[in-house]
């Protein structure tokens, strides 16, 4: 839907229909203009008269032959694919199922279809004139920050500000809070560089929650590709209508940017909010079901479920391709954000033989002016035949990288719960991988090490999951409370309660457990921020955030999600901790590497460019990668400018004498996990071992790590 001078412009796509109308919509009255068509499978029209805040819709008229995938039913109102704004909510009443359900909303989805007009139940399209929008442009002040420098915040709009106490109540949960001085200026001395964004596309709640009186609180369930969500913004702009929502994500983008943060969007292309064969009717569906969502090709015609939700668009549809690429670039150059973290990725790629690196929506992607530089990250698996992809993306796409994940919570926090019952653990050469850039996945390609280690977005926790918190807390997920009997989430949690399972008070014998957690959690945040690749850092992780050891809060928007702000006790400390982490990464290149390590001297008479060594001193030789019992090793970086960072590593749960190397150089004792705010440093001057001579034997403790650079 277009605005012209005249009125509109529309088109729709349903290549299997016979006829659609568009509907334009008052409140007691609906207008409808039969289309032209169809052509190429599309149908259109210029319709004069018609000016922005115009509530429309279509009703597509056609076969009813559901086991041939065909669900034409015109007596339900259809949502635009393209509609810029939306007005209304889903309702969840037979008369949002193109097939008849009883009040319990079960029926046939192979039966008749059901005659009832969805027109008050189901949201609206709203015109909205995007030729000459108000306020500066979002994409004119791009940061443009470089992948070496990026440290990525990964927030929920509502939840990191919904109980800020230093944003007014009425931006409290919306786009403008976001940009609050207050969050930016959090942001800014955390260190991080770019904000990805938890979907902002206009969504709606699965029926099964709102029988549970429950909401899709994290919003992977897409109603409108191109449509800003609206319960984000201002009470104000809401009551303005759909350009006025619009116009406060600009606004914010452009502060953000101001900030010198950019904006990333976690976009949900993969899959529709309209749910299985038995879901609703509210868009795509009635446009043409045989074409956008992936089915097996059997008769009667089922969905192919490779994403969980039942509703896999398909992506082998030159016309799916294009509505994803069409979508990207008007957030890109309307919205103005600077990059994309890609939902479930691979559905995205699989073609008539499975996935494929050469899909034509990941060549389209990385090719596309319109898109070109800006940040593409894919989620690289989904549930289908084949889903696990990590490192199989072109570039320019950087990916999210599960193997970090699994090595970090596995050496700081399953391993020594293991070994603290006398089992087995992991080798540390997992571990050692990842902290290099995981070469293994991402350094093949055409040529060889064409990608760098930041194509390796490294994260130990996520939206989906523990909170770094609760991994040093729980060993099982406690998610009664969303309605599924402890069975959603994930088992494989690689996290450890260190002896009792949830919180301990301060005063309860079990305390004594409390600082070990508090130095896990610093473990695993420096090992995420001092790694090579691309650190993502979840929302709440550096003020020690809980979800109360729930680890699938997709439905709880309320105090479990949220981000709170307390900064009493050991939660200022470790918000120190963060930032001290992050800016050392920024001041050393060392910790920042822009290619993979060759393990040679990057120039004659300088160490290598990464080194290993053993707690005697001495470089790891084949036999130690392979040695079991082995928890303690140097890691040493050097670059060709000549910065060099050295960390220690202590996994064992024993001290472990180290001689450090001196790798032609004496070192400085800059970070130690064992204080619990880098101000302690401070006392470990007064008692000397910050300025350790070369060759010097220093005692790690039990589970803790350190960071040394050359002595200025």
């Amino acid at each position: 839907m277009h605005v012209t001078d005249e009125g509109v412009e529309v088109a729709v796509l349903a290549p299997h229909a016979e006829a659609v109308e568009l509907c334009l919509l008052d409140d007691d009255s609906e207008r409808r203009v039969l289309l032209e068509g169809p052509r190429l499978g599309a149908f259109w029209a210029r319709v004069p008269g018609v000016r922005p805040g115009q509530r429309y819709g279509f009703r597509a008229h056609g076969p009813w032959e559901p086991a041939y995938g065909l669900r034409y039913n015109p007596a339900k109102l259809l949502v635009d694919p393209y509609a810029r704004g939306l007005a209304g909510t889903v309702g969840y009443g037979p008369a949002t199922y193109g097939h008849v359900v009883d009040d319990e909303l079960r029926g046939d989805p192979f039966g008749a279809p059901d005659p009832r007009d969805s027109a008050r139940q189901v949201p609206h399209g709203v015109v909205v004139d995007t030729r000459h929008l108000p306020g500066p442009d979002p994409a004119s002040n791009r940061p443009w920050t470089p992948w070496r420098d990026t440290v990525v915040y990964e927030a929920h709009v509502k939840g990191l500000t919904r109980e800020h106490p230093a944003v007014p109540p009425e931006l409290r949960g919306t786009y403008l809070g976001l940009a609050h001085p207050a969050v930016v200026g959090h942001l800014q001395r955390l260190g991080v560089t770019a904000v990805e964004l938890l979907p902002v596309h206009a969504c709606a709640t699965e029926p099964h929650l709102v029988a549970k009186g429950l909401a899709n609180y994290w919003g992977y369930s897409t109603l409108g590709f191109f449509a800003p969500h609206a319960g984000y913004a201002t009470a104000a702009a809401r009551q303005a209508g759909p350009a006025a929502v619009l116009d406060e994500l600009r606004a914010a983008v452009h502060q953000l940017h101001a900030a010198g943060l950019e904006v990333l969007l976690d976009v949900v292309y993969n899959h529709t909010c309209e749910g299985g064969l038995t879901g609703q009717h509210l868009s795509w569906r009635g446009l043409d079901n045989a074409m956008y969502y992936l089915h097996d090709g059997n008769i009667p015609a089922s969905l192919v479920d490779v994403t969980g939700t039942g509703a896999a668009l398909d992506f082998r549809r030159p016309e799916v391709v294009r509505l994803a690429l069409d979508s990207l670039r008007y957030w890109a150059q309307t919205v103005g954000v600077d990059g994309f973290r890609f939902d479930l990725a691979v559905t995205l790629g699989r073609g008539q033989q499975g996935f494929s690196s050469d899909h034509p929506l990941l060549v389209a992607a990385g090719q596309d002016p319109e898109l070109h530089g800006l940040k593409l990250v894919a989620e690289p698996w989904d549930i289908g035949p084949g889903g696990w992809r990590t490192g199989q993306f072109p570039p320019p796409f950087a990916e999210w990288n599960d193997r970090f994940r699994n090595a970090v919570r596995s050496f700081w926090l399953a391993d020594p719960g293991r070994a603290a019952h006398g089992l087995p653990g992991h080798r540390l050469r997992d571990l050692a991988t990842r902290l290099s850039g995981s070469v293994d996945l991402f350094g093949h390609g055409t040529p060889p090490l064409m990608r760098s280690p930041t194509a390796s977005v490294n994260f130990v926790t996520a939206h989906d999951g523990f909170t770094m918190a609760d991994l040093v807390a729980y060993d099982h997920k406690h998610n009664l409370a969303n309605g599924e009997q402890n069975r959603d989430g994930s088992d494989d949690n690689r996290s450890w309660n260190h002896g009792v399972e949830g919180p301990v008070l301060a005063d309860s014998p079990a305390a004594d457990l409390l600082p070990l957690r508090r130095r896990s959690i610093r473990n695993l945040f420096a090992t995420l921020v001092l790694a090579a690749g691309t650190p993502m850092i979840t929302a709440g992780d550096e003020l020690g955030r809980t979800q109360s050891g729930n680890n699938n809060a997709y439905c709880q928007d309320g105090e479990v999600s949220w981000v709170h702000w307390d900064l009493t006790g050991w939660r200022h400390d470790l918000l120190a901790t963060a930032r001290f982490l992050v800016g050392l990464r920024q001041a050393h290149p060392a910790l920042r590497a822009t290619s993979f390590y060759t393990g040679r001297p990057a120039v004659d008479g300088a160490p290598p460019d990464l080194a290993w060594y053993t707690p005697e001193g001495t470089e790891f030789d084949h036999g130690r990668w392979h040695d079991a019992s082995l928890r303690t090793f140097q890691m040493a970086r050097t670059t060709k400018d000549g910065d060099s960072v050295l960390l220690v590593v202590n996994g064992a749960l024993n001290p472990v004498d180290v001689r450090l190397t001196a790798a032609g150089q004496p070192w400085e004792l800059v970070w130690d996990s064992m204080w619990d705010h880098p101000d302690d440093a401070r006392d470990s001057a007064i008692h000397g071992g910050l300025h350790p001579t070369p060759d010097e034997v220093v005692t790690l403790e039990p589970l803790s790590l350190r960071v040394y650079v050359p002595r200025g």
